[in-house]
């Protein structure tokens, strides 16, 4: 009988270690922005290190709203810049003159309604336009939130974007450097959104025209040739 119920506690400890080990590894984090697609329970980080050369990340596409001429090129490309090393995602040939172009790499999932989009983002060349920014609540290529910065125009802003048409939901004159990274987030809460750059809030309102959750990726308007980093999605 003893020999038995020792047997019997060996057994279960065992059990329990192994539960606990299985536990630690699923949960415990990488701690490196190397992943290709890392998603979280509450959203989604997108390094983009693991992504080829030339490419662009599994289940993203290249659209535009109101395209004139072909599509631009999107591909991940080395950047010894990087803020996390090595790879960036970038919008690097406009491949039209379209001043009217907005160029979209995005992707419908994660289904996002409240939360923080953010993404380091570096405007490299363009004489009609340049920089960049995040759209999220995308119904499809031609409605949309989006935010974006423009070195051309020393300006930040927030508009919506329905049926091809934007219109601005806010603004405010800041200049920052082009050819360096900067910080660029939103904040959602069901009408109410937040504007943030390197870190300071510049931007604030209110909007109805998208009550419904939605995709979330990049934006360039023009021939605004732009790399973007560390991509991230935290949903509330």
């Amino acid at each position: 009988m003893f020999q038995s119920e020792k047997l019997t506690k060996a057994i279960c400890g065992l059990a329990l270690m192994l539960l606990l080990c299985g536990c630690l590894s699923e949960t415990s984090p990488s701690g490196s922005h190397a992943a290709t697609s890392r998603p979280m329970a509450s959203g989604l980080m997108l390094g983009f290190d693991d992504v080829a050369v030339g490419h662009i990340l599994p289940g993203w596409k290249i659209e535009g709203t109101r395209q004139q001429g072909p599509l631009a090129t999107w591909q991940v490309q080395a950047d010894s810049s990087a803020p996390s090393a090595k790879n960036v995602l970038a919008m690097s040939r406009p491949n039209h003159n379209s001043p009217g172009t907005y160029n979209l790499c995005w992707s419908d999932k994660p289904n996002f309604l409240n939360g923080d989009v953010s993404v380091q983002f570096k405007a490299v060349t363009g004489e009609e336009d340049q920089g960049g920014g995040v759209i999220w609540r995308a119904q499809d290529k031609d409605n949309y939130y989006i935010a974006r910065f423009n070195p051309l125009e020393d300006n930040f802003r927030i508009y919506y974007v329905r049926d091809g048409v934007r219109r601005t939901l806010a603004s405010v004159k800041v200049s920052l450097a082009s050819g360096v990274w900067h910080t660029l987030k939103i904040t959602q809460h069901g009408d109410q959104f937040t504007g943030y750059l390197n870190g300071k809030k510049l931007l604030e309102g209110s909007d109805s025209t998208f009550q419904n959750a939605g995709g979330v990726g990049l934006w360039t308007k023009a021939d605004a040739v732009t790399s973007f980093d560390n991509f991230s999605v935290s949903m509330k």
